[in-house]
Parts: structure tokens; C-alpha cells; sequence
């Protein structure tokens, strides 16, 4: 693939090579497979809807890294990544959900095949994409080899964002912004969801200017009333209706790279307990982010949030913010720190939080989040720019 197609410039992948290089061999692995598409298109730029089918990136210590897939997403695989054609590996179409021969038959070969069939590889096993039955023929097919689980490991690499992607999760949050204003200004009674749905993804895919809108990791989750107490409900048909709540949690989407934003609009007059919680959660949602800053943990943050909700009387229970970046479907998550009270992991300029101190009732919901960038002095800045508050549209 042509250098200047590509998301990123040839400096900022060999940041990203080192960096899971020095990992590796911290941990003493010889190679890596890696399976997670957003780990994947991190270190060689490879982006296509092909994760329904395994493949993977091959990286050992030296060397340009391997791709490997199906035959058919070889082709997508030359016109996205950055590798020259002989690291690019397909197998067969006759490999695909066969109960004769399975693909990881044709990975161990290729292995075996470059050096690597007694190795010390680490493989991603707490993953969406890497199955058990693919680990049991894998390791079966190279016996000699020393399969290790290296879960997570490119994922912490990219904990701290370059300026480059930064500046790529400024035009998703600009996306967000965008789409949470018109998902709040269609709010009325008797629009039908799904419609109110289709206009969100509209806007979403469109883009703003200077960002077209690439598809978001999670579909746009839009409960109302007693639905808004459920985390992460979709759509249906029915109708917005006076005297309930909608959440709306939503991600702009730029080249991959994501910026959640959630708000909650109320149509009519909210209940007192409902207008209570909502001025607490955003009174804890200032004195996290005042908590979020470079040298703090991200338990600071989960403790200064309900420490404030204890305050007014309200139990809250599970994490309240998780990474993002860059990532594929099902989940817009990096899957490495979380915001919760065990959680010491320092914080650092650079990192990109979700804070997501969403608050779950009986009979109603509401969200309001932000995603928010550790600076180098000061508290976090959320990239987002829609007013926090609880939206009422009487």
C-alpha cells in the first residue's frame, strides 16, 4: 500500500514495533499471533470485515511482521497494510468452517515454515476472535512449539495515545458531538425508535467536516423509561413517549479510532429523584475528572465519583470508565485499566478514558459520560464539547 494511504505515518508503526518488541522480549516469547483485528490493524494498518473468519498478524523480534488470513482478504490485506506482498499469507477457501482440515492446520505450517515450530509464542486466549477449538489444533499442530497466553499484551502498548492518533480521536469526538445533538434535538413523543435510529447512523457515517464517519464498534444503544435501567439495549419500533427517559450512548468513529459520548434526555417534567441523581452524578463527574490527572490512578477517579454519589445517598456498584482507541466490533474498549477502586494503574499524559459513570436505577436510567484525555498538567480534558446535563424537552 502506498505510505501516504496509510492512517499513520511509517515513524509512528516503528514506534508501535518497538514498543511490543520490548514487551516480547521482556516475557521471553520468540513470536507473537495476534487475532484481535484492532491489534492487528495497529501495528500494520489491516482493516476489513473479515474477523468472522480466523487470521491473524504474525511478529517476531525481527523483521517485517506477517499477515495471515483467508485467500480472499489477502487481496484487502495488500491494499490496506503496509507490508510488501511476500509477508502477506492466505490459505484456502476449503479451510473455512470445514469440519475436515481447519485453518490454524495451515498456520502451523507456515510457522513451522519460517523457523518457529519450537518457539515460545504467545497467543491472545481471552479474546473474541481466538477460539478454543482453533488454540486445541494449533497446538496440536506444532507440538514442539510453547504456546504462551500473552492476552493483552499489544493492547497496554497502546494505552498512551501518539499526537497522531489523538488528533484522530478529536475528529470521533467531533462525530459524537454531532450525533448526540441530533439524537437529542429528534427526541419527541411519538417518534418511532428505529427512525430516530436511522437518523443517528445517518449523521454518524456522514461525518462532520475534515472526518468522514467510518461504523462505530457498538451499535447505537437508545433504551427508554424502565428499558434505560438495562446497560445496553438496543432498538425497537416503538414510540418515544411523554413522562420517560431515553440514554443515548453513542460513538463518533474516525478511521477506526472512537470517542463515546452518552446523554439523557427526559420528555416532560423528570421526577424529583430523577432531577436528584442527575445533579449528583454530575457534581461526580467534576470531582473525577478533577482526579484524572497525569501521576493520579484510576482509582482516584472511580473513588472521588462515588465517594460524591455516597454523599447523596446512592450506591453504585461496577467500574465507571475503561480505554478506547482504536478498535473493531464488538466493543469500542481497549480491555486493559478500569476505572474502579482496586485499580492502581498510574495514569499518564496520552491516555484516553471512557468515564462512564453511568447510573442504572429501578424504572430508569441515566447516562452522561465523557471520553477524556490525560494531560500533562491539570485535570483531564473531555474531548467532547455537548453540555453535561440532564436534557428535558417538556
Amino acid at each position: 500500500m502506498a505510505a501516504d494511504s496509510l492512517p499513520f505515518s511509517p515513524r509512528e508503526y516503528q514506534r508501535r514495533l518497538a514498543r511490543v518488541r520490548a514487551e516480547m522480549g521482556a516475557r521471553g516469547l520468540d513470536a507473537l499471533f495476534l487475532t484481535d483485528p484492532s491489534n492487528m490493524a495497529w501495528l500494520t494498518g489491516y482493516d476489513g470485515w473479515s474477523f468472522y473468519v480466523h487470521q491473524g498478524v504474525i511478529l517476531t523480534m525481527e523483521g517485517t511482521p506477517r499477515w495471515w488470513g483467508r485467500r480472499m482478504d489477502s487481496f484487502g490485506a495488500l491494499r490496506t497494510c503496509y507490508m510488501e506482498a511476500d509477508c502477506i499469507h492466505a490459505y484456502e477457501d476449503h479451510f473455512v468452517q470445514s469440519e475436515a482440515r481447519h485453518p490454524m492446520q495451515d498456520l502451523a505450517r507456515l510457522l513451522a515454515g519460517i523457523g518457529l515450530q519450537g518457539a515460545r509464542i504467545g497467543v491472545e486466549m481471552e479474546n473474541y476472535y481466538y477460539s478454543a477449538r482453533a488454540h486445541a489444533v494449533l497446538a496440536a499442530a506444532l507440538p514442539t512449539a510453547r504456546l504462551v497466553d500473552a492476552t493483552a499484551l499489544v493492547n497496554w502498548q497502546r494505552l498512551v495515545k501518539s499526537g497522531e492518533e489523538i488528533a484522530f480521536m478529536r475528529r470521533a469526538a467531533a462525530i459524537s458531538d454531532a450525533v448526540v445533538t441530533q439524537a437529542i434535538a429528534l427526541s419527541e413523543p411519538g417518534r418511532r425508535k428505529n427512525e430516530l435510529v436511522a437518523e443517528i447512523l445517518r449523521t454518524a457515517i456522514r461525518g462532520v467536516e475534515g472526518a468522514w464517519g467510518d461504523y462505530p464498534a457498538i451499535v447505537p444503544l437508545t433504551p427508554s423509561g424502565a428499558d434505560a435501567s438495562a446497560a445496553h439495549l438496543t432498538w425497537n419500533d416503538a414510540p418515544m413517549r411523554s413522562g420517560e427517559a431515553t440514554f443515548f450512548e453513542l460513538s463518533g468513529c474516525y478511521r477506526r479510532y472512537h470517542a463515546p459520548l452518552c446523554r439523557t434526555v427526559f420528555l416532560g417534567r423528570p421526577p424529583p429523584e430523577m432531577q436528584a441523581a442527575a445533579a449528583a452524578q454530575m457534581e461526580g463527574i467534576a470531582a473525577g475528572l478533577e482526579a484524572a490527572r497525569a501521576g493520579n490512578r484510576a482509582c482516584d477517579i472511580a473513588n472521588a465519583f462515588t465517594s460524591v454519589l455516597r454523599a447523596h445517598g446512592i450506591a453504585r456498584e461496577g467500574r465507571c470508565g475503561y480505554p478506547v482507541g482504536l478498535s473493531y466490533p464488538p466493543d469500542w474498549g481497549e480491555r486493559t485499566v478500569s476505572i474502579r477502586a482496586e485499580d492502581t494503574t498510574e495514569l499518564a499524559p496520552g491516555m484516553v478514558f471512557h468515564f462512564m459513570p453511568a447510573l442504572w436505577m429501578e424504572g430508569w436510567g441515566l447516562e452522561t459520560t465523557e471520553t477524556i484525555l490525560i494531560r500533562e498538567d491539570g485535570p483531564a480534558e473531555p474531548l467532547g464539547t455537548v453540555p453535561r446535563e440532564l436534557f428535558v424537552k417538556g
